[in-house]
């Protein structure tokens, strides 16, 4: 059994919602391949000098007519990949226009499953989240609040079944380091039991913390991007990353200079193992 770690919220066995404008998808090509992006969003909102974030801060609390656009450019960029974790998402309030911000985005990139984390209930005025999108059914979905203030939270999505199976888990990691120690001991717990692993999210720390200093240190991960991400207008540091176990094989690897947000995404292609390839990982026909 996990360890409670004193939020209000549980952990919650999930199911995705499903996009019923998508169309008719093939399955995974023979090669197996999988592209992977993980993108910090900020909640549509476009970020270019650090003075922005004192003369646009309200952005993050009113509607305002620039974020229909920046959505726009998100879900066209989302519509070449499987799989993609978002983090700084609105679940609809009124700085979104009441705007589900996942479902939308699962909308312009005709993703046919996607879920919202709700992780900071303000009501109407913010509905923090994460939030994943994806063309593959998932065997399982779990919603993990992470440890810590509230506020935080972790998406654990499984592909496929048994000890083959793929575990995904999408997160957004706290600032301060101990309570990000705290958080990665979790996730180190939740998937301690699966083989082939990927790990995808703004984790707020560089890939050598992550891989040499926190709890994740004795599972041979790889983290394949060392470029950095933040801030999108100058990036210096490292912040975003997408980690794969040894099992799986890189294919690509790229920090796209989508200046956007105040993060730039990160995208990954791999190759599955032949156990998962194929009719195992079913789209919606």
């Amino acid at each position: 059994m996990l360890r409670r770690w004193g939020n209000e919220r549980t952990v919650g066995l999930r199911r995705p919602q499903l996009n019923r404008r998508c169309p008719e998808r093939d399955g995974l090509p023979a090669d197996g391949r999988l592209r992977l992006l993980s993108f910090n969003i900020q909640v549509g909102n476009s970020t270019e000098r650090f003075h922005h974030y004192l003369t646009r801060g309200w952005q993050h609390l009113l509607p305002h007519q620039g974020r229909a656009g920046n959505l726009q450019r998100i879900g066209a960029l989302l519509g070449d990949y499987d799989l993609v974790a978002l983090q700084e998402v609105d679940g609809g309030s009124l700085r979104s226009g009441y705007v589900n911000q996942v479902e939308h985005l699962a909308q312009l990139g005709a993703f046919p499953y996607w879920y919202q984390q709700l992780n900071r209930n303000l009501g109407h005025l913010a509905q923090h989240s994460n939030g994943v999108l994806s063309r593959l059914q998932p065997s399982l979905l779990e919603d993990h609040p992470l440890p810590g203030p509230p506020g935080r939270g972790a998406i654990l999505l499984r592909f496929g079944e048994g000890a083959e199976a793929l575990a995904v888990v999408m997160m957004h990691l706290s600032l301060g380091p101990r309570t990000r120690t705290r958080q990665l001991a979790y996730i180190r717990e939740l998937i301690g039991g699966y083989r082939h692993q990927v790990l995808m999210g703004d984790m707020n720390t560089h890939a050598s913390d992550l891989l040499e200093n926190s709890p994740l240190r004795d599972l041979g991960l790889l983290a394949p991007q060392v470029e950095a991400t933040f801030p999108s207008w100058r990036p210096q540091r490292c912040l975003d990353h997408i980690l794969l176990s040894p099992s799986l094989t890189l294919e690509r690897v790229q920090v796209l200079t989508q200046t956007i947000s105040d993060h730039l995404p990160v995208a990954v292609e791999i190759r599955l193992p032949e156990s998962l390839a194929g009719d195992t990982l079913p789209m919606l026909l």
